[in-house]
């Protein structure tokens, strides 16, 4: 699946960049071109404007450079579309040349190649009042103007300019689909790594509710082969039942934190909040805890960490952290939690003086269902969510959470959370 979509993005992506590359000669040979025609059409234009006739003759042009550009050439035209004047020019076709001009109609340009000369023409009305010219033949009103010019170089230009174009393209073929190609892996890396990660947790999932669910199984089917036991004589059953209904609640209210977390459908509730509070509040909880496994817990806050941020998930994060730390904390041990300002930044630690974590475990504890010691987080009724949790919690605060740990002599993790307003 996952190659046939990266074949779809790299052929998208190369006729996109295909496209581009496209346009963008097409409106440099087209910026080109009428930069280039657009003087020569000027220079036209002004001759023959400047054309005038004066009792009978063609008044002599002016001084300006453009009346004596030798490229442009000068027809007249009488109101039955006949040439007057036939210039002697032994480089230039002029009878064919006529025949091309008799057919333009007013104000419009035409370009033609006539053997190895390239031409551009404009046909312009005679704007004058006196339009009547004295020839040999007689008297003859002139209708109207052509102008032409040789545009050998002008064509030249755009024809080698063409060439670089399509020059470019097709050379340039390669790097676009090489850069089609790298846009797509680019692309595909996250859409994959999010589909392998969705499936390892349906995977995860279906595991670890496989196992409560046949201990929940296994007991039901004993407590029916003895349907005369009272509930006193199956309560050894009972307790595992209700004990499974209890973890399998946990992971499945966890499951459900975590899919609601991952298309945002979660929202904080901001308000006001001291962080000191709720670090005494949740220690004041963990202490009865600790102490029934022969652990002593500290705590440790000023009172003036104030910040905004949704109470009931901050008091959520420490509930997950120290009872992590009470798990994986062997009596007789000590647990603290301190809490603190640390520039614009409010730090809390929880440290512990437990099994620690391996080193190579450090960048997965806050992968979901990821557990160092699966066999004990099983037994303490872990299900590998809560850090993963912790990690969104703190995320969605605009916060850090970070790990250290030494195998054997404790771990030490570390909140930080901005003070200012999160928004």
């Amino acid at each position: 699946m996952f190659k046939r979509t990266l074949r779809q993005l790299s052929a998208m992506n190369s006729i996109v960049f295909l496209l581009i590359f496209m346009v963008f000669g097409t409106v440099i040979y087209g910026f080109v071109s009428y930069r280039l025609f657009d003087k020569v059409d000027d220079a036209m234009r002004f001759k023959a404007y400047n054309i005038r006739i004066v009792n009978g003759r063609i008044a002599p042009p002016g001084r300006n450079r453009f009346l004596f550009d030798p490229r442009i050439l000068i027809l007249l035209r009488d109101n039955q579309g006949r040439i007057v004047n036939m210039p002697n020019n032994e480089d230039i076709d002029v009878e064919r040349l006529v025949e091309l001009v008799t057919q333009i109609p007013p104000e419009h340009i035409l370009t033609k190649e006539i053997e190895d000369h390239a031409y551009r023409m404009i046909n312009i009305p005679y704007r004058y009042e006196e339009r009547v010219l004295m020839t040999d033949r007689g008297p003859i009103p002139i209708d109207s103007i052509i102008a032409i010019s040789i545009v050998d170089s002008e064509v030249a230009s755009l024809k080698d300019l063409l060439i670089i174009i399509a020059s470019g393209l097709v050379m340039g073929m390669l790097i676009i689909i090489l850069a089609g190609y790298y846009l797509a892996r680019r692309a595909m890396v996250p859409i994959q790594a999010s589909w392998e990660k969705q499936q390892q947790f349906v995977a995860d999932a279906s595991h670890e509710l496989r196992t409560p669910l046949a201990v929940i199984k296994s007991n039901a089917e004993l407590m029916l082969r003895h349907p005369e036991h009272t509930v006193e004589e199956e309560s050894i059953r009972v307790t595992n039942v209700v004990r499974e209904v209890r973890r399998m609640t946990k992971l499945v209210t966890d499951l459900l934190t975590l899919a609601r977390s991952d298309v945002n459908q979660t929202e904080l509730k901001l308000e006001p909040v001291n962080m000191g509070e709720i670090i005494d509040t949740v220690a004041e909880q963990f202490v009865p805890l600790a102490e029934m496994d022969g652990l002593m817990l500290q705590a440790e806050a000023s009172q003036e960490l104030e910040l905004t941020a949704d109470r009931e998930r901050l008091h959520q994060l420490l509930v997950i952290l120290l009872d992590n730390a009470i798990k994986y904390t062997p009596s007789p041990g000590n647990i603290k939690i301190t809490g603190g300002r640390q520039g614009s930044n409010i730090v809390v630690t929880v440290e512990d003086t437990g099994q620690g974590i391996p080193t190579e475990d450090l960048p997965r504890v806050f992968d979901r269902f990821y557990r160092s010691d699966k066999a004990r987080s099983r037994e303490k009724g872990g299900t590998g969510l809560g850090l993963a949790i912790a990690n969104w919690i703190v995320e969605m605060h605009g916060g850090k959470i970070g790990v250290e740990s030494k195998l054997g002599s404790g771990t030490r993790f570390s909140v930080t959370l901005p003070a200012k307003k999160v928004t």
